[in-house]
């Protein structure tokens, strides 16, 4: 088997695993709700911006911090947006865990 076999074969685990099919169930819960799918656009649009000033080397807007903050907040009291994140916490988990075994097998960590 090839390696892009491999990463297919990979990818399609994944896609099978529960955890991935409750991310994709809640999340399409969440873009049905016009309300909870434009404040996790904003949230998100936020993130980026923060991450980019980050990258960039940019001392971070601690008034842009905290309204990323507030949001963030506001939308972990919401059912919906916390069970989201929760599920988008544990596919994260499983693509990190994924890539450091790959780094540790190849011995680049």
């Amino acid at each position: 088997m090839n390696v892009y076999d491999s990463a297919h074969a990979l990818a399609r685990a994944i896609k099978d695993s529960e955890e991935y099919k409750s991310y994709k169930a809640i999340s399409e819960e969440v873009k049905s709700n016009e309300h909870l799918s434009s404040m996790l656009q904003d949230f998100q649009t936020k993130q980026i911006m923060l991450q980019k000033s980050q990258i960039m080397g940019e001392t971070l807007d601690q008034d842009q911090v905290d309204k990323a903050q507030e949001l963030y907040d506001i939308m972990m009291k919401d059912p919906k947006m916390a069970e989201y994140f929760a599920a988008e916490m544990k596919i994260s988990q499983i693509l990190g865990d994924v890539s450091k075994i790959i780094g540790d097998a190849m011995e680049l960590n």
